[in-house]
């Protein structure tokens, strides 16, 4: 079975889910069967390679709420991450652009390491705090995956996979993908 998961590297909830998903998929009893695809999906194409501020207030700004409610919306997910075994710090958190992750995880995908390049990307910018949009971050934490390091500085020098992770969100979208992390099997 193909398992095809739609997310972005900047979405605690895709964490979450991932982490999740793993958990349930190791009590299957056919997981060796299941091949799983991740899909690129930026919350924001637009954002800068960092975006600046804290957490807090850039969530109070994007939702319309208090900088109380944000923190409200941030001990949920906190607390959901915790409950999959994630130690979630948004006082760290240094999201930026994601289209360069993106390119790297189609890349891995080449190489079979898709998921480990994808939970690398994720746990550097939930718990360790890595400026996620960054290019030689991004090197160093693809390569720390197993990405060979000269596949890794081509990509970043080039525009390759840029094709690939527009197709995934315009399949994304042709399907209704409007929220992440999206999942479809088969």
């Amino acid at each position: 079975m193909k398992l095809e998961i739609w997310s972005d590297v900047v979405c605690p909830w895709c964490y979450v889910g991932k982490r999740n998903f793993e958990t349930a998929l190791a009590r299957f009893p056919h997981a060796a069967e299941v091949d799983v695809v991740w899909r690129s999906y930026e919350l924001d194409p637009s954002a800068p390679r960092e975006r600046e501020g804290d957490y807090e207030t850039r969530l109070s700004r994007k939702y319309g709420t208090s900088v109380d409610q944000a923190r409200a919306m941030i001990a949920r997910v906190v607390d959901a991450g915790a409950g999959a075994g994630l130690d979630m710090r948004f006082d760290r958190q240094r999201p930026g652009n994601t289209f360069d992750a993106h390119r790297l995880l189609h890349l891995a995908g080449e190489h079979g390491l898709q998921n480990e390049v994808k939970e690398r990307f994720l746990a550097a910018t939930f718990t360790e705090g890595e400026p996620i949009g960054d290019p030689e971050t991004l090197a160093r934490l693809a390569i720390d995956a197993g990405l060979p390091s000269d596949d890794v500085d081509a990509v970043l020098a080039s525009d390759r996979y840029a094709d690939g992770v527009r197709a995934d969100e315009a399949e994304a979208s042709a399907i209704g993908v409007n929220g992440v992390p999206f999942f479809v099997a088969d």
